[in-house]
């Protein structure tokens, strides 16, 4: 465990946040700040966008926000209702130094976060670049076996984790440009941060928050949705993308860009998604 140990050490800076510590990575330089926010029990977001964000560091400032639970910040018993979740976000930022406004990247669920944030913060949020991101129709549909994540988190507390080979061999470590270094680090994380009391406490709080923000307007700001095949949202290719258009239709300055490609899209087409990115950013400022 030792050796664990001395690679287990943060790559950005820790700031207290509701009385725990919370984990912030930058990188780069730039006018626009882009903000990452990661899908549902993604063990280390840092190394998760890498793939993503090393191709738009040289032109952007690249923030990455780990919550409560997920890659260096410390596991809470903190509510996970989304109120808490944004406040807490928004604190680490300011506390961190990192000044909006914000380009949203979120992945996955992170994408109910990001639309409450543009609803209750508009003039903090210029735009949200969606990677998959779940929208408020997707979890009316979902079923979640919360017996079954459970039976994951006793699985990852009691180390069974470790016995399964593969099982740490995120879509990042597989088919992103992480170094043999970085890999070996998520694999180290995500024995320590599967299924976290934050994660499953969120799980358990989704549906709800989802509600909280489909009962209020959508955000009058640029959306791009990077849309995957399907694999991996608990939905078929049809289904998944009508609910992504769907909510597209609705946001005046939108578009949806559909890639073949499971859910971690930005792990595998992470070229074609920086490219479309920067010339959406681009033309925001035109």
């Amino acid at each position: 465990m030792s050796k664990e140990e001395e690679l287990f050490v943060p790559t950005g800076q820790l700031v207290e946040v509701n009385g725990h510590q919370m984990h912030i990575y930058t990188e780069g330089k730039g006018e626009e700040t882009l903000v990452f926010m990661s899908g549902g029990g993604t063990s280390s977001p840092a190394l998760d966008f890498k793939s993503l964000y090393s191709l738009l560091s040289d032109k952007y400032k690249i923030v990455v926000v780990e919550k409560a639970g997920y890659g260096f910040s410390e596991v809470t018993d903190t509510d996970r209702d989304i109120d808490t979740i944004l406040a807490e976000t928004k604190e680490a930022l300011f506390k961190s130094g990192v000044e909006g406004p914000y380009i949203l990247f979120p992945h996955s669920m992170s994408g109910i976060e990001a639309l409450k944030w543009a609803q209750d913060y508009p003039d903090e949020i210029k735009a949200i670049i969606g990677l998959d991101m779940a929208v408020p129709a997707a979890y009316e549909e979902l079923d979640i076996n919360m017996f079954l994540v459970r039976l994951g988190a006793l699985a990852a507390n009691t180390g069974l984790t470790r016995w399964i080979s593969n099982l740490s061999e995120s879509d990042a470590i597989k088919y992103g440009n992480l170094t043999d270094k970085e890999k070996k680090l998520y694999k180290v994380i995500f024995y320590r941060r599967t299924l976290t009391k934050d994660m499953i406490n969120e799980i358990n709080n989704i549906k709800a928050n989802a509600q909280k923000v489909k009962k209020v307007e959508m955000p009058n700001i640029p959306i791009l949705l990077f849309s995957s095949n399907g694999e991996g949202t608990g939905f078929d290719n049809k289904t998944w993308n009508g609910i992504q258009n769907d909510f597209i239709s609705m946001i005046y300055n939108g578009k949806l860009i559909e890639l073949d490609s499971s859910h971690y899209v930005h792990s595998i087409d992470y070229e074609r998604i920086a490219e479309e990115s920067e010339e959406f950013i681009e033309s925001l400022n035109r």
